[in-house]
């Protein structure tokens, strides 16, 4: 089978080689793909595209999404703690109840992000680039070109 789709990754024999113990998938073009509810812990997705993917209810505990593009995508209720995020983009992202407890969002674009109930204790914000947009966990709006939280 074509691990491959027209130039992507095709998610099923993602989730093969996953359970099988590839944790490595830097790089990919997974943009606007269904992966809700899998659980990919650990995995490494540096570089990879997830632009509009719906990453609802995923698990992606100690993954590395180190400058991974997830503008517009949907990380509701996604656990994403202790997951590297270092340089991501998040712009226009859904993170409504995500847990990202021990996250390090250093460098992350979370501009007109949606953090509504999200989990945000002990993450690392240090650096991140504009707020501005963004819905934070107590429902307000950053409404200043603000550089962390």
């Amino acid at each position: 089978m074509d691990s491959k789709i027209d130039g992507r990754m095709n998610v099923e024999q993602l989730k093969k080689d996953y359970d099988r113990g590839r944790r490595d998938f830097c790089c990919l073009d997974l943009g606007g793909t269904n992966l809700s509810g899998f659980t990919l812990d650990e995995v490494d997705f540096t570089g990879t595209n997830l632009s509009d993917a719906d990453l609802s209810r995923v698990s992606l505990f100690g993954a590395n999404l180190s400058h991974v593009d997830l503008s517009g995508a949907n990380l509701r209720g996604a656990n994403l703690e202790r997951t590297n995020l270092e340089g991501a983009c998040l712009h226009r992202s859904r993170l409504d109840l995500a847990n990202l407890c021990h996250a390090n969002l250093t460098g992350t674009d979370l501009k007109t992000a949606t953090l509504k109930g999200a989990q945000i204790f002990a993450a690392n914000l240090e650096d991140a680039a504009d707020l501005w947009g963004a819905v934070l966990p107590d429902g307000t709006t950053v409404t200043t070109h603000a550089r962390s939280a």
